[in-house]
């Protein structure tokens, strides 16, 4: 999500999706500070380290955090966890671009669920 081609629609709504979540948008904030492994995230935000995991796999799906498995001092194994950088430009055309490359609904789920 780093460079500079615009999403898009399906990439835009993954996103905004993603960040549509109070605990996401604390851990974006966190992780802009400093990165951090789970159980000290999970402290400072005061959540449980399985919600928490459940929420770093959505921002990780979406591209915007990433995670880097490193060995401590003792030799036990911890995930680091880190903003990837990113920037949205909400704009009216930029919406309207991203229409256009849309996943039909009825491909997009054979149900037709509404998304």
């Amino acid at each position: 999500m780093s460079d500079d081609r615009p999403l898009s629609g399906d990439e835009l709504l993954r996103v905004l999706g993603t960040l549509a979540n109070p605990h996401r948008m604390r851990v974006i904030a966190a992780l802009a500070r400093e990165r951090a492994y789970v159980s000290r995230l999970a402290r400072d935000l005061g959540i449980s380290r399985a919600l928490l995991q459940v929420h770093l796999r959505k921002l990780t799906a979406a591209g915007l955090v990433s995670a880097q498995l490193e060995l401590s001092e003792d030799g036990k194994a911890m995930k680091y966890y880190e903003v990837k950088p990113f920037v949205l430009r909400l704009t009216p055309e930029a919406i309207a671009d991203a229409v256009r490359t849309l996943t039909p609904p009825d491909s997009a789920d054979p149900q037709g669920v509404e998304r």
